[in-house]
């Protein structure tokens, strides 16, 4: 029987679900996982998505981590600025195998001080908010770093998920969760970079994107005020 690996992935109001449940799915299937899905309480957290998800362990009650994941979402604004959040992550970092995220899950490890002068993923519209807190931010799909793994954005954590299982079981284990899941991209359009959509359709995201830009550019200089 394999040993046991606790991993733990953080919820908060307004996460983004991929960013949670795509890995989620994946390390749940490596032996000997026992997953927690982590917030304050056990009522049901609301994701972006119009759906919520039931915690399984508070803070108070988690174990020590293997691997601890933060994902990303409109939330994090939010919890860049608790301070019951980011404890709860530097204490679990300190004795973690795996510090990780998804997304903008690296700005809440970024704001817990847990970043600085590592490399580290993000979603491509946040990437640079990176430097706010001496980390360097890398434009690939997954990045490792020393014990740090992250994943860029949101559809990134499925191939976060599998590096990270690669990690704790192998190679071979990674490739058969792979083929489980038939996880055989085969987009239907090829617009899921900047470089690929082109940059009138970049801009118009930007755009759109425009309140979130200023919530989150005030939430990193916070942070990062804190953290000096």
């Amino acid at each position: 029987m394999a040993e046991p690996i606790q991993i733990g992935i953080l919820l908060y109001p307004n996460v983004t679900q991929l960013d949670a449940t795509g890995p989620a799915q994946v390390l749940s299937r490596v032996p000997g996982a026992q997953m927690h899905m982590i917030w304050k309480t056990r009522d049901p957290v609301p994701t972006d998505a119009g759906f919520s998800i039931v915690p399984t362990t508070t803070f108070a009650d988690c174990p020590q981590l293997d691997v601890v994941c933060v994902p990303g979402g409109g939330g994090q604004v939010a919890v860049m600025g608790d301070p019951e959040a980011l404890d709860f992550l530097r204490k679990q970092a300190a004795k973690a195998r795996y510090v990780t995220s998804v997304c903008t899950g690296s700005l809440i490890l970024g704001a817990a001080g847990l970043l600085k002068g590592y490399k580290s993923a993000c979603h491509w519209a946040w990437r640079d908010m990176l430097k706010d807190f001496g980390a360097t931010p890398v434009a690939e799909r997954v990045v490792r770093d020393r014990n740090r793994i992250s994943g860029g954005g949101v559809t990134a954590g499925i191939d976060f998920g599998l590096t990270v299982a690669a990690e704790l079981a192998g190679e071979e284990v990674a490739k058969s969760i792979q083929l489980v899941l038939e996880y055989d991209p085969q987009p239907p359009f090829d617009a899921g970079s900047p470089e690929k959509a082109g940059p009138e359709r970049v801009k118009r995201i930007y755009e759109r994107l425009a309140p979130l830009l200023e919530s989150r550019c005030k939430a990193n200089a916070e942070a990062a005020a804190r953290l000096n």
